[in-house]
């Protein structure tokens, strides 16, 4: 068993250092609004099962906001019922469990081309920069059906987008804009083309009068920013959490057998997205220790929960032999992310062959090996600078 620090979870946002043993906590968000924080196992899968905390209440315009930034009404994440269900049907099936193993013989290509590419480029290297961004980008790519020819320029817009290092907020925006006019521009290029990847069986549901436009461009960005954005920060993390303990690193390299426990293990302890959306309280009810009002907003810290010493023995510990309860870092319930199959699967792959093919590896004596991104939604290393 394995010990982790905290410095390995890097910055968190102010409102998730809470201290610990409370179960529900009031704090003051970026945007100056009141809401309930959500530390406790078992309230937070309460929260994100029970109909009568809504998200489509909480992209209301006068409902509690996290951020000062116009939440997006036409994405499935901010729906409920019906809804919900009607845009989630469209994408499952992409992400079921005989599709997402189709895609690993394409995901071990790319993780080998790039391993093989740092073999040769010498004794050290950014695995942010050579492994855990452009593999993400690429997958999603072959899944969405962006051209081959495209994928350059589509990867620098993601990148600038992501990457609070790049570009002023001006050009971000400028940016978001060429990538919403790429996509409307693919859609129509797929409509008058149609191919086998998942934005063109999208087009024939909008074609069919099951989905709006605007819901299709929207899925589509969607698709890509959660895909992209969080596989990046989980495949630092993870890297991360294994190499700031040696012992733990040797053990998955010697034994091949025990990487998907492990996976599951490092996606509980240092999970890329710690929070979840934000949900409104239709009706006055009692949550925990407090009472929640009809109208009041409430958050998961998906952080706490994975560590929640009620549920998980030693929370603080790597046991990839623990039988405990599902962690919550892909969320619970009906918004339960519908690309953790895939998202497990590249994990499993880098990580994998990372360990074989580079036994010795180790965080770089010097420069400082490790820059975090700032950020409220996601986690993750801008650079992991490593050696072997």
């Amino acid at each position: 068993m394995s010990h982790f620090s905290d410095r390995l979870l890097g910055p968190v946002p102010y409102f998730l250092e809470q201290p610990g043993g409370e179960d529900v906590v009031p704090f003051v968000t970026p945007a100056g609004d009141r809401m309930w924080l959500v530390c406790h196992y078992s309230l937070a899968r309460r929260v994100l099962t029970d109909e009568r905390f809504s998200r489509a209440e909480a992209v209301k315009p006068h409902a509690p906001q996290l951020i000062d930034a116009q939440p997006v009404p036409a994405s499935m994440a901010s729906m409920d019922g019906t809804d919900h269900t009607r845009l989630r049907r469209l994408v499952a099936g992409a992400f079921s469990t005989r599709r997402t193993a189709a895609l690993r013989p394409r995901i071990e290509r790319l993780a080998d081309q790039h391993l093989d590419a740092l073999a040769a480029a010498g004794l050290g290297a950014d695995l942010v920069h050579e492994l855990a961004a452009p593999l993400p980008v690429a997958v999603l790519c072959s899944l969405l059906g962006i051209p081959p020819e495209d994928v350059p320029q589509f990867r620098g817009w993601v990148e600038v987008l992501f990457d609070l290092s790049l570009g002023t907020p001006e050009k971000k925006a400028r940016h978001r804009l060429e990538l919403a006019d790429y996509m409307a521009d693919l859609i129509e290029r797929k409509r008058r083309t149609p191919s086998v990847d998942l934005l063109s069986s999208m087009i024939e549901a909008h074609d069919r009068g099951e989905v709006s436009m605007d819901e299709l461009l929207t899925m589509g960005l969607a698709l890509l920013m959660a895909g992209y954005e969080t596989t990046v920060g989980q495949l630092g993390l993870s890297v991360l959490s294994l190499l700031a303990d040696p012992v733990a690193y040797a053990d998955l390299s010697e034994r091949p057998g025990d990487l998907v426990p492990t996976v599951e293990e490092l996606l509980r302890l240092n999970p890329s997205t710690p929070l979840s959306f934000s949900r409104v309280a239709l009706v006055t009810m009692p949550l925990g220790s407090i009472t929640v009002r009809a109208g009041e907003a409430v958050m998961v810290s998906l952080l706490h929960g994975n560590r929640d010493s009620g549920t998980f023995p030693e929370p603080h510990g790597l046991r990839p032999s623990r039988r405990d309860a599902a962690h919550l870092t892909f969320g619970h319930g009906i918004h339960r992310c519908v690309g953790a199959p895939l998202a497990r699967l590249q994990l499993q792959v880098v990580l994998g062959r990372l360990t074989q093919r580079f036994p010795t590896l180790r965080l770089a004596s010097h420069p400082e090996p490790v820059i975090w991104k700032d950020g409220l939604g996601t986690r993750g290393l801008a650079r992991l600078l490593v050696e072997w």
